[in-house]
This record gives C-alpha cells, sequence and structure tokens, in this order.
C-alpha cells in the first residue's frame, strides 16, 4: 500500500510537472537590426505592426544608428571587432557587402530565400547581393544614378557626351540656366559614383572585367577624366561644383539655376515641392553615353545581412523578409519615397499615380552598374577621389592624375596579396 502511494505521489508529482512545462509561455526571441537613423525612424510602424502579430514569439527592435553613411559603418565595424555585437542584422550599403564577408561576419540568406524571391525583384536590385556565389544580403530599396534634366528648356535630354555640352552651352548663352550642368565633384564617395557612370560612358570600367585588374590608365579612363575636367574648365558645370555633393547639386537645380543634374532617386520628390522653381518641368533619364556605348548607372542601395553568431538565425529572416516584403515596400514608398525593389510595383497603379517616375526608375535600374565587389573597395575609392579631385582643382593632367590613380590602386592590390 505505501508502495502504491508512493508510485501515485511520483506519477503526480510527474504530471504536475509536465503541466508546469507546458503551460510556460514560449520563450521570446528578441532581434534587434540597426539601421542609420532615416530608415529606423522609416519602419517604425512596420516593427510595431510586426511586434503586435507576433506577440510572445518575436519581439523586433531597431536600433537607430548615425544619419552618415561613414558613421553608421563606423558603428557597425567597431561593434563587429569588440565581438558579441548587439545586433541580429544590419542594414549595409551595397559596397560593404565584400568587406563583411572576408572577415566571417556575415550568414549566408539561401536557407530563407529562393530563386524565385530573386526574380521577383527589379533588375538592379538583385546586383550587389551574392559574394562567391552566396546570398549574403537582400535590399531594402532600390537606388540608382540618375540624369535629372528640364523639360521647358529642351524637347529630349542629351544622348552623347558632346550632346550635353552642347545643349547646356546654348542653354546659358541664352542666360537661362546659368549653373549648366551640376553633379558630385566634392572628394568624396559620390564623385566615385559619379565616375562609375562617365567612365562607361567612354566605354570604359574601373576594373577589367576578365582580368579584375584596375583599368585606370585605359584611354577611356584618360578620355572621362578629361570630359570630367572640361565640363568646368569650360563652364558647362560651374567651379563651385568641386565643393557640390547631393544636397548641393540638388539646391541649384531645384531653384531652377541649372539644366541638368546627376542625382539619386529621392531627389524627384523634393523637386515636386511647393517651393521647387522647377515643380512639374523636370524628367529623369541615365546618364549620357558615346554612340554605340551602354548608359550606366550606378548601383546604390542598402540590404539587410545577417550576423553570423546571431543566436536567432530563423527569427532574424523572418523579420527581413518582413520589412523587405511588397507590403512594406509600398508602405515605405507612400510615406517617405524609397524606391521599392519588387517589379511588379513598379508598375502598380496607385503608387505609379503617385509618381509618375517609376516606369523611368524601373529602366534606370536595369542599366544599375555596381561599383567594385570588393574587400579594397574603401581604399580604392579613396585612391582615385583623391585623383580626380586633383584633377578637377589643382591643374593635374588627367593623363598623369589617371596613370598616378592606376599605379596607387596596383599597389594597393598588391600589398593585399594581389587580388581586389
Amino acid at each position: 500500500m505505501l508502495f502504491r502511494r508512493g508510485l501515485f505521489a511520483i506519477g503526480l508529482g510527474f504530471l504536475l510537472l509536465v503541466g508546469v512545462v507546458w503551460g510556460r509561455p514560449e520563450q521570446v526571441q528578441s532581434v534587434t537590426i540597426l539601421m542609420p537613423a532615416p530608415y529606423a525612424d522609416a519602419t517604425a510602424s512596420l516593427v510595431n505592426r510586426f511586434n503586435a502579430d507576433n506577440r510572445g514569439r518575436i519581439h523586433l527592435n531597431v536600433s537607430r544608428g548615425p544619419l552618415e553613411t561613414e558613421s553608421i559603418s563606423d558603428l557597425a565595424i567597431s561593434s563587429l571587432l569588440l565581438g558579441s555585437p548587439p545586433f541580429d542584422a544590419l542594414l549595409v550599403d551595397v559596397t560593404w557587402l565584400p568587406k563583411y564577408v572576408a572577415a566571417g561576419w556575415l550568414e549566408p540568406l539561401d536557407p530563407w530565400f529562393d530563386t524565385a524571391d530573386e526574380q521577383g525583384l527589379v533588375e538592379g536590385a538583385r546586383l550587389g547581393n551574392r559574394v562567391n556565389g552566396a546570398l549574403y544580403r537582400w535590399p531594402l530599396g532600390a537606388d540608382v544614378g540618375l540624369l535629372y534634366w528640364r523639360t521647358d528648356l529642351m524637347a529630349d535630354p542629351p544622348r552623347t557626351p558632346d550632346e550635353l555640352t552642347a545643349v547646356v552651352g546654348k542653354l546659358q548663352q541664352e542666360g537661362q540656366a546659368p549653373q549648366g550642368f551640376v553633379w558630385q565633384a566634392r572628394q568624396y564617395e559620390g564623385l566615385s559614383c559619379d565616375f562609375v557612370e562617365m567612365i562607361q560612358a567612354f566605354g570604359g570600367s574601373w576594373l577589367n572585367p576578365v582580368s579584375g585588374e584596375p583599368s585606370l590608365d585605359s584611354p577611356a579612363a584618360r578620355q572621362t577624366a578629361t570630359w570630367m575636367k572640361g565640363l568646368i574648365s569650360d563652364g558647362i558645370s560651374p567651379r563651385a561644383v568641386t565643393n557640390y555633393a547631393e544636397s548641393e547639386s540638388l539646391q541649384a537645380f531645384k531653384a531652377g539655376d541649372a539644366a541638368l543634374m546627376r542625382n539619386w532617386p529621392y531627389a524627384w520628390a523634393e523637386l515636386q515641392g511647393d517651393d521647387s522653381a522647377v515643380k512639374g518641368r523636370i524628367g529623369v533619364t541615365t546618364m549620357v553615353a558615346l554612340p554605340g556605348q551602354t548608359p550606366a548607372a550606378t548601383l546604390g542601395s542598402w540590404g539587410l545581412s545577417m550576423l553570423r553568431d546571431t543566436p536567432h538565425p530563423s527569427a532574424t529572416a523572418e523579420a527581413i523578409r518582413y520589412l523587405t516584403s511588397q507590403d512594406a515596400q509600398r508602405e515605405r514608398f507612400l510615406n517617405q519615397g524609397y524606391t521599392p525593389t519588387a517589379k511588379a510595383l513598379f508598375q502598380d497603379p496607385e503608387l505609379v499615380e503617385r509618381s509618375a517616375v517609376l516606369p523611368q526608375l524601373e529602366q534606370a535600374l536595369d542599366q544599375a552598374v555596381p561599383r567594385p565587389m570588393s574587400p579594397l573597395y574603401a581604399q580604392m575609392s579613396d585612391l582615385l577621389q583623391r585623383m580626380l579631385s586633383a584633377i578637377l582643382t589643382e591643374d593635374l593632367d588627367p593623363d598623369e592624375g589617371m596613370a598616378q590613380a592606376q599605379a596607387s590602386t596596383l599597389t594597393l592590390f598588391r600589398s593585399a596579396g594581389g587580388t581586389a
């Protein structure tokens, strides 16, 4: 009898223990994503909705980082170098990816995104997400370099470098566009982005597509640098353009002082404001190119990457999918103007009604060209910017400057073992 009572007590205790375990709420998986301040603000409502839909299962937190691109990169890298970063995923610029992969910081996303997912992206958004064949980044928004033109000053945009200088020069003589063509000639990353488009206009590329070696002293590269310098020395672009970044270029164009502007898609919404002197009188296209050459549009864009050491990879992937879904893209476009990545949205009637430029953006994204996908990209870009800036501001001969850029980049490659 005592034995049976003891057995009964043990069984009852076991059932109670199982009941306690079964009765426990499922442990909430906390996922934190580091984003630059503008993107963190743009996703706030989506984060709240995700958390409401996944209450008790996943809690998503977006860490609001600095505004500037380089500052957010410094914050991310310093956290990763210290080990055990407080993030599960990062919003990364397209040029950072090879460096982060080479450092072993990222987890491939292939288990959570398939070929059908990639095929649903607009052409340009498919670029810059893979390294050595593995998917390490999923685009949050599409971004590409554009050439804005004044529809009240010309019937069609110029298509070649010679057409650009001729059209702008004539308008300047007539006093209709004193600043002519404005672009980003300050010594910073924007200058490298402009160069990517301009060198392809002359049939060249930053790196040889076959050998992977730098080709900054090629005839096309020297011709590109000469043309860029001529834009300033001939007055097609103001000398002040060597101090222009995106915002300064935008302000000159928005004020009605320029006929053409190289900038990014965000500028479209700014130009539609009531304070814009060119509201309703602008079009967009891609950079000019020599006859027979394909115009290029430098790929920008930010995308989400998962950190290798996250304790919650599946929950992190679920959050990434949610924030990059078509519904999320639609909301960001309608509320903040961020360009979508899903091909279907570029022909969506509601979105096109809101912004008639979407079909042109899709065409530009079809011609998107990424900057060199290299762990050394930041150093490569810095070397190029220095030489281009010297050519544009210090009267350095373009041939000599590009030869120096080539030699410095080759030295960089050799110091890294001979590869980009």
